[in-house]
């Protein structure tokens, strides 16, 4: 199942750029798509002020994932870490999280839903992994307590 395909005449009208500036830091992320038509996720992380993070976030009507089981991510990126993070409804204060490191080279990654884990503000919640039933929005947030550029380029996301 096909979540977003980024194109050249693709639109981001349902993706935003949340950064840490929303609680006082200085961190300043981008989206857009190149004219080669992928997704670029590009900016500085800054710790300064209690900063920190950068994050991509898409919000698109409930999507039933019971008979799906992962995510698969076609993405170039810098070699650094990155996040992905689940939703199962846009109002829940908590996400479901997983880690996943780039290599500099377009790769496929495949990320278990089973496997994400709840957590709000960067602190793991005492409470079951993602329960594999729906969810309404999808992020990719850099966030590894360093002052640091990144750029990850996004082909595609697809469920499986």
């Amino acid at each position: 199942m096909m979540l977003f395909d980024f194109k050249q005449d693709q639109a981001l009208t349902n993706w935003r750029v949340v950064d840490d500036v929303v609680m006082g830091g200085r961190s300043d992320g981008k989206l857009y798509i190149s004219k080669e038509g992928h997704g670029i996720f590009t900016g500085e992380v800054s710790l300064e002020n209690n900063g920190g993070f950068s994050s991509a976030r898409y919000r698109f009507e409930t999507i039933n994932t019971q008979e799906l089981s992962k995510v698969a991510l076609r993405v170039k990126g810098d070699g650094k870490s990155y996040q992905f993070r689940v939703k199962r409804s846009r109002s829940d204060y908590y996400s479901y999280i997983g880690y996943f490191k780039t290599s500099g080279s377009w790769e496929t990654i495949e990320i278990p839903l089973a496997t994400l884990y709840p957590a709000f503000r960067g602190r793991k919640l005492n409470m079951s992994n993602f329960p594999g039933d729906y969810i309404e929005e999808i992020a990719i947030l850099i966030g590894n307590k360093k002052n640091e550029n990144f750029r990850l380029e996004i082909d595609r996301i697809t469920l499986k």
